[in-house]
């Protein structure tokens, strides 16, 4: 009985048989390069916009980090990390022979480490699955393990510099569409010839899609946001 073997290799290889040499030449994965907008909030407190590049070659299943403009948190590792994880259990790809490179093009030191992991995984996701990012959505979010998106600070702000950057959508984790404010109000009494003042601080409540003026979508999970982000 015969039996046919099929064989991988990384570099072309030269097998002998008894009747001629046949040349098996290398197999070249089809990965992408893609980049993506991350919101983010820069020292003075307004909204910002940061490229974020992933890259996808054959390799040793490595995560490398481009430090040359990376201010590279503890955190921002864990995002790392986490968003390759969940990438390789949503995609079911095997990413031991895939390096993955990440980088950041422009000023990462407004990046909240784990406020980019949604985005995080998005873009990594698209890399080895050699998808377009829709450059119209832009998403802020946490990326907990079992792919969850989890809650950010600073939404307005960022929903404002997304709406700068021509966004036409602006995705956030589930229950953040609003955003709780507390605005002072002075209040004074006149009690004989003493004004006595006191500020008190009232609820308010801001409707993120309309004071910002993008529309505004609640994702709870990295599969939810994928049918928005990925064409």
């Amino acid at each position: 009985m015969s039996v046919l073997c099929f064989f991988y290799f990384k570099s072309s290889t030269k097998i002998s048989t008894e009747n001629e040499s046949i040349v098996l030449e290398p197999v070249i994965l089809n990965y992408k390069n893609v980049s993506i907008n991350v919101p983010a909030v820069n020292e003075e407190g307004k909204g910002a916009i940061v490229k974020l590049k992933v890259q996808a070659i054959q390799g040793e299943g490595r995560t490398l980090v481009n430090v040359d403009n990376l201010l590279f948190w503890v955190d921002t590792q864990f995002s790392i990390r986490t968003a390759k994880s969940v990438a390789e259990n949503v995609t079911k790809l095997d990413l031991s022979d895939i390096d993955l490179i990440y980088t950041i093009e422009t000023d990462a030191s407004v990046i909240e480490g784990q406020s980019a992991g949604a985005a995080l995984t998005i873009a990594t996701v698209a890399a080895i699955q050699n998808k377009t990012i829709n450059k119209n959505v832009i998403i802020t979010g946490t990326i907990l393990p079992d792919g969850k998106i989890g809650s950010v600070g600073s939404i307005f702000e960022k929903a404002k510099a997304s709406k700068d950057m021509n966004a036409t959508l602006f995705l956030v984790p589930q229950g953040q569409g609003t955003q709780i404010n507390y605005m002072p109000e002075k209040k004074c009494d006149q009690i004989g010839p003493i004004t006595y003042c006191a500020t008190e601080y009232k609820q308010g409540k801001i409707d993120i899609s309309k004071d910002a003026g993008i529309d505004v979508k609640e994702v709870s999970d990295i599969n939810e946001a994928l049918k928005y982000l990925l064409t």
